[in-house]
């Protein structure tokens, strides 16, 4: 069996070109993927849309009704900072679909990436920084009131803290958060994870990857949860637009490979999501985030094999 991926060509709706936020990336890494081998258009899972009373886990239902119906005040969308449109909204909920599939996907087979997600500045009733709904905090509210799991721990390691997750999940302690990010960056105001391990600007591979050896090897004993939500931000890259770290390609798929490697090592199942990544270059940018499905497809294959 491959590597369960999970895509929706709703993911990179029209959009426009000059905007910052490169919202084609979502196709060119499918086809990055798709052109690298590791999975055939046809092999991709198709998600459905996340329905209203899953997103009503973590949002509010009149906010989740505002932003479908395109009635965002103009506040929300200064900080949303996207452009409404009808094709966004189906995206947006589709997205959520995707990430809720790739992690059921996940407790099914142990290892599941989603070509999207990890929109984790999102809050119960506003949106922030290109995040609408929040698809980290609706798996694990989904998964802990379904039963479907009974821990569920975020490993966000996007180059931004993961402020909404941790304000929405902030009272369930069956949902733990974890968040390592460059300490000075978006957003001013930091909320409060169960760990927020800040690192400072300039940090390059070495020392990051301490960083994350060290935490997962603290926390997965500590709460062994039943799934981690990986949020693999690329942001983290020394080209990035705007990122303050300085990882490499070899840095970051050592960083995934990790993860990964932690997760599964103990039992764990893991679920991959892409998280934030800026460049003017969008084929470079696809690649980048494409390091994540191919550090996963090697974790995979040698799991099969082993």
């Amino acid at each position: 069996m491959r590597l369960p991926l999970v895509y929706h060509d709703d993911c990179s709706p029209p959009f426009p070109a000059d905007h910052r936020f490169p919202m084609e990336k979502f196709r060119l890494l499918r086809d990055h993927l798709v052109a690298g081998g590791l999975a055939s258009d046809g092999e991709l899972l198709r998600p459905e849309p996340c329905p209203q009373e899953v997103l009503a886990l973590a949002h509010c239902p009149d906010y989740i009704e505002r932003y479908m119906s395109g009635e965002l005040p103009r506040e929300d969308q200064r900080r949303l900072g996207l452009p409404w449109s009808a094709a966004l909204a189906q995206r947006t909920v589709r997205a959520v679909g995707g990430s809720l599939l790739a992690a059921e996907q996940a407790l099914q087979h142990g290892l599941a990436c989603h070509l999207a997600g990890g929109t984790h500045h999102a809050h119960y009733d506003f949106p922030s920084g290109f995040c609408i709904f929040n698809d980290l905090a609706v798996i694990a509210r989904y998964l802990l009131e379904t039963g479907k799991a009974q821990r569920v721990l975020i490993s966000d390691c996007d180059l931004h803290q993961g402020d909404g997750s941790a304000r929405l999940l902030a009272d369930i302690p069956q949902a733990i958060t974890v968040s390592l990010h460059c300490e000075k960056n978006f957003p001013a105001r930091k909320a409060a994870s169960d760990w927020d391990i800040p690192l400072p600007m300039g940090m390059g591979d070495a020392a990051y990857l301490k960083a994350v050896d060290d935490t997962l090897n603290y926390l997965l004993p500590l709460y062994q949860p039943d799934i981690v939500l990986y949020n693999a931000g690329v942001d983290v890259h020394q080209n990035d637009a705007l990122g303050y770290l300085n990882l490499t390609d070899a840095g970051i798929a050592a960083r995934d490979t990790a993860v990964l490697g932690h997760c599964l090592g103990r039992d764990i199942p893991v679920v991959g999501l892409i998280g934030g990544g800026y460049d003017k270059d969008r084929v470079a940018l696809a690649c980048r985030h494409g390091i994540l499905h191919h550090s996963a497809a090697k974790v995979w294959a040698e799991r099969q094999l082993g």
